[in-house]
């Protein structure tokens, strides 16, 4: 699945939203680490991630010829500002409707609509992909985040109150949302 967008952020710059490729690995494994670094709000810590920058082009490579499968970067002058990614559920014919999204961004881009601009590329990604249902899990005192995704039509489903185990914040409740698509 092939994506390529422009889209103008709340400061007036411009920002690129396109496939990862093989050549972004370094740029994304760097931002992945960073981003992991900057917030308690995603699945993992910068020493938990099992690729590396050649590992990470490969995966970049593999979802850009996916067909239903994606990993997007959001480029601002030149720098990875964030990634987002739909990723099947299974392929099974009982869950093989189902996808999941997952989005992070660097801090120094916050608030400037990066976020929301890849989680509508996701959906489009998402809808061309054939999925009607698109899933996320947020921690639940990330309100912006949870803000964002109820105004783009995800819904509460279910909470669970140790979804996550902080090193530093002890346990998260994480809230499950989905969107029909």
């Amino acid at each position: 699945m092939k994506y390529d967008k422009i889209i103008t952020l709340k400061d007036g710059r411009q920002c690129c939203l396109r496939n990862g490729t093989e050549s972004d690995g370094q740029a994304v494994f760097e931002n992945f680490n960073l981003t992991h670094e900057q917030t308690d709000y995603l699945l993992s810590y910068p020493d938990e991630n099992s690729m590396d920058a050649e590992q990470e082009g490969q995966f970049l490579k593999e979802r850009s010829e996916s067909e239903n499968e994606i990993q997007l970067i959001a480029l601002v002058d030149g720098v990875v500002a964030g990634t987002a990614g739909i990723e099947a559920v299974g392929a099974k014919y009982k869950v093989k409707h189902r996808a999941e999204l997952g989005i992070g961004i660097d801090r120094r881009f916050w608030g400037l609509g990066i976020g929301r601009g890849l989680l509508d590329a996701c959906i489009e990604c998402a809808k061309t992909a054939g999925y009607t249902q698109l899933e996320l899990d947020v921690v639940a005192e990330n309100q912006r985040a949870v803000s964002m995704y109820e105004q783009a039509g995800f819904v509460e489903y279910g909470r669970n109150p140790r979804g996550f185990c902080s090193r530093s914040a002890g346990y998260q409740e994480l809230i499950y949302m989905r969107l029909e698509l």
